[in-house]
């Protein structure tokens, strides 16, 4: 039974160098996501979303497997994020952000499998964020993404340079919410080791 890793089957779009931005275009996909807001760091919702949403992707896996016996791995955390002041990016300031966590499924999950996913998971854990998951698809197109090595509050200036140094020279500019890719386990990783794609959707700007 061959498993399918979206990290291996779309290296483009879930690996990226730390050395320089790259721009990439990000067709339609499917994923389960939560809304929230707030710091991800303090917040006990922030956490309750990731336990959510984590769960879900494991019965649909579980279901997937067992009625039509494919196997993937279940993908990375990813977050959308926006604010209505958009240097709070720069400066970390984390109480304002706006966040939608999300997990990548393959195309063949159906939103029927994530509803059966979202009662088996109702049935047998206490969520408090389980009735939140939905099922929906998210489509960015062209892009300009990099990879962070280090400490997420670390991301700041290479944010800065993104929009204001690489965007202006290839005459873009900014548009939807950031997006951030978690290709490490927090938990588990030394800060300094964290791998985190930086996403940022583009259009072309205007004179």
């Amino acid at each position: 039974m061959q498993n399918y890793d979206v990290k291996k089957e779309r290296r483009d779009l879930y690996s990226a160098g730390h050395d320089r931005f790259a721009l990439v275009d990000v067709p339609r996909m499917s994923f389960l996501m939560a809304d929230g807001h707030g710091n991800p760091n303090t917040s006990a919702d922030y956490r309750a979303v990731v336990e959510a949403l984590y769960t879900t992707a494991y019965a649909v896996r579980a279901i997937v497997k067992s009625t039509e016996g494919r196997t993937h791995t279940v993908g990375p955390l990813e977050g959308l994020w926006s604010a209505d002041d958009l240097s709070v990016f720069e400066t970390r300031g984390y109480d304002q952000w706006k966040w939608t966590l999300m997990i990548v499924q393959p195309e063949w999950v159906t939103s029927a499998t994530v509803e059966e996913a979202r009662e088996r998971v109702a049935r047998t854990k206490k969520l408090s964020a389980g009735h939140r998951v939905r099922f929906d698809d998210h489509t960015e197109g062209r892009c300009v993404q990099i990879l962070h090595v280090g400490p997420y509050d670390e991301e700041g200036p290479t944010i800065k340079r993104m929009h204001e140094e690489f965007m202006p020279a290839q005459r873009l500019a900014p548009r939807g919410r950031h997006h951030e890719i978690y290709l490490s386990d927090a938990r588990r990783t030394d800060p300094r080791r964290l791998r985190t794609i930086l996403r940022q959707p583009v259009r072309p700007a205007q004179n």
